[in-house]
């Protein structure tokens, strides 16, 4: 790229801004820097916003220190018609299921981004512990059985057939599972990956716990790879539609493997890595990464040791991040994602912003481990630096705060434009304080067709987000624009935390 000196002035600040940047295309530059101009964002306020939503997917008796108060204690009897305590944990989105699947996963990205940034967290930190330790409590009563999983509560047919709060259900609240005769590597691999990764959280924090976290961790996942399946295979009419396995429990293997490497340091999950690592497939789709497909996260998550010098033998674990990386660079020719004219990285499917958030997440996490190492990533004939990838990173999180065509936030309770209709049963129905009286399954279907905003402010809640034109309807029946869910603001609360330190 070159850049012609016609005015001295300017030429100077502007090559001298971007000289780090002249092996890019200029499409890349141009995504980057020709954006619409807004004021500072108060990354703090959106950390603090972020992990307050967990607060309110909550399910179960609610603590004392609740912050979200137009929520109250819901699905106190959950596991009771299978004798078991499943009470707790948290409704993934807009519905009043509980999902193993996706709430595993949401605990992983908890974990990781405390792990990572947590240090940039600063009084946020406890409040982001604290909605990790919401899904442990739960994950360990959903595995206190040997072999067994609980992989969800409630029928989801009948949830999403009715429109109430979580607080009045009155739907089928049946528990789920699987077991040696009905394996599911796949959630059971996540579950043991987000018991070894919180481990890390509490080591130092509460010893104990941490302790039980990490042993239940190699119980679970000694079961996932013993009993190897598919749990959509093993519960088919249950989990499908909804979070079916498409991509194979192969990955999960990997994904609890490297966490439980993470945590534990033993031999045995290296060598595990290391000997299955064709078998697993730890190659392949490497530009996807979320609840149901962890490549990208295995690759970016191993190839930490290999910068850190102390693991050869993850070297080609290395070489898939450096193409994943290679794959969402904008102007390169093995692009595998797309843009949305405003910048924001958008791929095919339902719930775009959980793809924004979770593969910026793997951005910024590669570009601190390559930083430490002084290192940058090849990408044919051009070199990426980290601060690029920082820059790329911090442009989706600025999109989802609102700097993007329509001047809106994406979080809900941030900026002074933001979503108002979400498609979520317990924002948009009048709260137990201002309307006491049970509302059954159709009574509050009126609220959802309803064209007025959202009683009750979600504060934190981040949407699924504009089309690829960077259109938003703001309309609950849209729900996947406008449904928020726990595993997109998950790898957001590290985002934010960095950013929060290094605007």
């Amino acid at each position: 790229l070159s850049l012609p000196a016609r005015n001295g002035a300017k030429c100077s600040i502007f090559c001298s801004r971007f000289r780090h940047f002249a092996s890019l295309p200029v499409l890349f530059l141009l995504l980057l820097t020709l954006r619409p101009i807004v004021a500072f964002h108060d990354y703090h306020d959106a950390l603090r916003k972020s992990i307050l939503f967990f607060e309110g997917q909550r399910s179960g008796k609610l603590p004392p220190d609740q912050r979200i108060k137009w929520r109250r204690d819901s699905a106190l009897h959950d596991g009771s018609t299978a004798g078991v305590d499943l009470t707790g944990g948290y409704y993934d989105a807009g519905d009043n299921v509980k999902f193993g699947f996706p709430m595993a996963f949401t605990t992983t990205m908890l974990s990781w981004s405390i792990i990572d940034f947590g240090k940039n967290m600063g009084p946020e930190l406890k409040n982001a512990v604290k909605s990790v330790r919401w899904a442990t409590d739960y994950l360990l009563k959903a595995t206190a059985i040997p072999d067994v999983v609980y992989v969800q509560v409630g029928d989801a047919f009948s949830d999403h057939n009715c429109w109430e709060r979580p607080e009045d259900m009155d739907t089928q609240r049946t528990a789920y599972k699987i077991d040696r005769s009905h394996p599911g590597s796949d959630v059971a691999g996540e579950t043991a990956a987000a018991l070894a990764a919180a481990s890390i959280v509490f080591r130092s924090r509460d010893p104990a716990y941490s302790r039980m976290l990490l042993n239940r961790a190699v119980r679970v996942f000694e079961f996932a790879d013993r009993y190897r399946g598919a749990y959509s295979n093993s519960l088919f009419h249950v989990v499908c539609p909804f979070y079916c396995d498409v991509n194979g429990y192969q990955d999960e293997l990997l994904w609890g493997a490297a966490w439980l490497h993470k945590a534990s340091r033993r031999r045995q999950y290296r060598e595990y890595i290391v000997r299955n690592e064709v078998v697993l497939r730890a190659g392949d789709t490497i530009n996807e990464f979320g609840w149901d497909n962890k490549h990208a996260g295995i690759n970016v998550l191993v190839s930490k040791e290999v910068l850190m010098g102390k693991a050869e033998y993850f070297e080609s674990f290395k070489q898939n991040a450096d193409e994943f990386i290679c794959s969402l660079l904008p102007g390169l020719s093995n692009l595998q994602v797309q843009y949305s004219p405003g910048g924001l990285l958008f791929k095919a499917g339902g719930s775009n912003m959980q793809h924004v958030t979770s593969l910026s997440f793997l951005l910024l996490s590669y570009s601190n481990y390559l930083s430490h190492a002084n290192k940058a990533v090849p990408c044919g004939q051009k070199t990426v630096s980290p601060a690029l990838l920082k820059q790329l990173a911090k442009r989706q999180v600025d999109y989802i705060l609102g700097d993007n065509p329509l001047r809106m936030s994406y979080m809900v309770g941030y900026g002074s434009r933001y979503p108002r209709r979400i498609h979520h049963r317990g924002s948009s129905i009048p709260s137990v304080a201002a309307h006491p009286a049970h509302i059954s399954c159709k009574a509050g279907s009126p609220y959802f067709l309803s064209s007025n905003p959202n009683p009750n402010t979600l504060v934190g809640a981040v949407v699924g987000g504009p089309n690829r034109s960077d259109a938003f309807p703001d309309s609950r029946p849209f729900f996947q624009e406008s449904e928020p869910t726990t595993y997109i603001n998950a790898p957001l609360v590290g985002l934010l935390a960095f950013f929060s330190a290094h605007p």
